[in-house]
């Protein structure tokens, strides 16, 4: 008998990843993926506890499935995963005693047990250890859902950055083997997928055998089927000379680079242990386009950390303006408890945090804009991996992460096609086939 199971993904890329690797696990009890809660014999909440009040997020949202589930009057299974999970995890069980399972980024290949454990004993599970075995090593091969897809090359962080909870929710730094890491590549492409991204906290950090990324992107590009490669998330720290040469040398590894700076200011950096100034941000910035010249940069910024002061906020600006930047994350500095910085004094007040993130928000917006119009005219390859709005529209994703739409271009789903950028709209960009990639559709 087949079951419904709905999986509500908060955060990173890395959570994206887990909740289908999860949603993989279940597969074997019957579980198969629905749109929404209300139908789903379980709901799975996979958290992230790197937002401002991200635990009251989820304590709301269980609030309103505990109302759904005696609204139907049948069982539901209501599990909380992720890093709040492993954070929180006996809070939100007196919190929500009526939530049958919370477990931990690193124990979601046991998620079996637990569903048999609970209606076993009719009680709550509580999973949030660090297991000694590598969850990797139990789950079952991956299920392709398109063109593009993420796989999982690294865990964890060894960075502690002072505003962070990473280390403390997802553990240190793991990297898998190689040769696992290749074997799901090549299973991926056999599946259909064209296009894939290599995941990681500090994915650059990832090492196997001798081996490091620049290596590993090198032999995952050689992979029949593999066309396009993707990274993320990098530290600075962890872009050796070797990475910085794929980037010339890997046609397949696309132009763009998410690469978090936080913050302009050396004083900031130290506070926030970075491990790196902004003079080795901008020799790398340098170094990589250099290496490849139509490679664009992503970045994180954080304002109002403690003891910013006007002067350090001048110097994210500068920085900002020296490098230009495609796509950016920028927040508000939140305290995190049990991280160093929710402790470090000079608190930078809510106003003055406010109006610092209007103002580079309106900066990096000028960027972006800019960037994508100078795209127009311009030829790109983009894999178009969904239906658009209007019949006979795809719509897919630049080398820049830009969301294009194309029109009148056939079947070509799945499928890298080379377009002209027509006109940029103000959340996409607009193209049309170039003539031979209309007369082969």
């Amino acid at each position: 008998m087949t079951k419904k199971l709905f999986v509500k993904t908060y955060g990173c890329q890395m959570n994206v990843y887990d909740s289908a690797r999860m949603a993989d696990v279940l597969a074997p009890l019957g579980y198969a993926p629905t749109d929404g809660p209300e139908q789903a014999d379980m709901v799975i909440l996979n958290t992230c506890h790197i937002r401002e009040k991200a635990s009251e997020k989820v304590f709301s949202e269980l609030g309103r499935l505990r109302l759904l589930r005696a609204e139907r009057g049948q069982p539901m299974i209501i599990a909380v995963a992720g890093c709040v999970a492993q954070a929180e995890g006996e809070e939100i069980l007196r919190r929500a005693p009526f939530v049958d399972i919370v477990l931990g980024p690193q124990t979601y290949h046991r998620l079996p047990e637990m569903v048999a454990q609970a209606a076993r004993a009719g009680g709550a599970v509580l999973d949030t250890e660090f297991p000694p075995e590598p969850k990797f090593d139990f789950l079952p091969a991956p299920q392709a859902d398109g063109a593009a897809a993420f796989l999982s090359v690294q865990e964890g962080c060894d960075k502690f950055c002072t505003f962070c909870v990473v280390p403390y929710t997802r553990g240190g730094e793991y990297s898998r083997p190689a040769s696992a890491i290749l074997d799901e590549a090549r299973e991926l492409a056999r599946q259909g997928v064209v296009e894939l991204t290599l995941l990681g906290q500090n994915v650059n950090a990832w090492t196997s055998d001798g081996w490091g990324l620049g290596r590993l992107i090198r032999e995952v590009a050689a992979i029949d089927g593999i066309s396009r490669l993707r990274y993320t998330t990098s530290h600075p720290r962890d872009m050796d000379d070797d990475l910085i040469l794929a980037h010339a040398e890997v046609d397949a590894l696309m132009p763009f680079l998410h690469l978090p700076l936080q913050s302009g200011s050396n004083r900031i950096l130290e506070a926030m242990n970075r491990r790196h100034d902004r003079d080795t941000y901008l020799r790398l910035a340098e170094r990589l386009k250099i290496a490849r010249p139509d490679l664009a940069l992503a970045s994180d910024f954080i304002v109002g950390f403690p003891g910013e002061t006007d002067a350090d906020f001048a110097d994210t600006l500068d920085i900002v303006r020296r490098i230009g930047f495609v796509q950016t994350y920028s927040f508000k500095y939140s305290a995190r408890p049990g991280t160093p910085a929710a402790n470090l004094p000079n608190q930078v007040p809510e106003p003055v945090k406010e109006e610092r993130l209007a103002e580079l928000q309106a900066l990096l917006l000028e960027q972006t804009k800019a960037f994508n119009q100078a795209c127009v005219g311009k030829r790109m390859s983009v894999l178009l991996d969904r239906p658009g709005r209007r019949p006979g529209q795809l719509v897919g994703r630049s080398p820049y992460m830009q969301p294009v739409h194309v029109d009148d271009v056939g079947d070509r789903r799945g499928q890298v096609v080379e377009v002209e950028i027509a006109e940029v709209h103000p959340n996409s960009l607009k193209a049309v086939a170039i003539a031979a990639e209309r007369k082969r559709a």
